[in-house]
């Protein structure tokens, strides 16, 4: 097998080999592939965390041994930082929220032979346990970030990605695409019995899952939606005060995380981290 790690900041990945094609997803740094098939200076893929597959400029990635590949799967914390350079020698290299630091030791982390430091706050989601604070505090990081069909950044985002995205940070992997996710997690049967951190679909005209976003307390739920915004949500589905109408249909509530308590588990969870910035994050 033939690995790559996304070495810039965010790759798009398309859904032929073409960069006038349809961006449907992107690689944020530091995440990996496994490379299918080759058609000149473009690559077929498969992200190896949620086995999305689409196209990419093979100049965009580094391509990385086996031993590499499953050292940086292992071994890697993320960016809780919207925007962060991480610095090696002689350049910037911006970081952005959700990105992979592969091998990250509290001070530098490597790629493929490059060193760089990053000052930022990090989460490694291998030593948290996943919670309802921790996901919604992640949640609002994205607030405003601007719609993007097929973005995975704070710079862009959809709605999947979105949830995607948040998920990961706490260690939860979710399928690309919303339509994949809602055959996850346990079935809520009333929005009644929701609790903060769910998820909740959402149907179009023709009954296809086509929206996705996260419960969150006092009847609101934050989704992309032209922007990473908060809404009120009943049975009904999502209302949007500016437009005084419902945008979107409720379909089902599914609950993805585990029964466990509130609170984070482990007092280095969170990594260079004070008190004052876990009550600000």
């Amino acid at each position: 097998m033939n690995f790559g790690i996304c070495s810039l900041s965010v790759v798009p990945v398309r859904s032929s080999a073409s960069d006038k094609s349809e961006m449907v997803s992107q690689l944020l740094f530091g995440e990996m592939v496994e490379l299918l098939e080759k058609k000149g200076t473009w690559a077929k893929i498969r992200c190896t965390w949620d086995n999305y597959i689409g196209w990419i400029d093979v100049k965009q990635v580094k391509l990385i041994t086996p031993s590499e590949f499953k050292l940086y799967k292992n071994n890697h914390s993320c960016s809780l930082e919207l925007v962060q350079p991480a610095i090696s020698d002689d350049y910037y290299l911006p970081i952005t929220l959700g990105a992979n630091l592969p091998n990250y030791d509290g001070l530098r982390f490597s790629v493929n032979g490059s060193s760089f430091s990053f000052s930022g706050q990090v989460i490694t989601p291998a030593k948290v346990i996943a919670n309802a604070e921790l996901v919604l505090k992640i949640a609002r990081r994205y607030l405003y970030a601007p719609y993007l069909w097929g973005g995975r950044s704070p710079i862009g985002i959809d709605c999947s990605g979105f949830t995607q995205v948040v998920f990961k940070l706490v260690g939860l992997n979710l399928p690309r695409d919303a339509y994949e996710q809602v055959e996850k997690g346990k079935l809520i049967d009333f929005i009644e019995q929701s609790q903060d951190g769910d998820l909740a679909f959402f149907e179009n005209r023709k009954g296809k899952i086509s929206h996705v976003g996260i419960l969150l307390p006092e009847g609101q739920i934050i989704h992309a939606s032209g922007q990473v915004r908060i809404d009120k949500i009943d049975h009904y589905g999502i209302f949007n005060p500016e437009k005084e109408k419902y945008t979107h249909r409720l379909r089902v509530i599914k609950r993805i995380l585990p029964l466990q308590a509130k609170g984070i588990s482990k007092p280095n969870d969170l990594e260079q981290v004070d008190e004052n910035q876990v009550r600000m994050f």
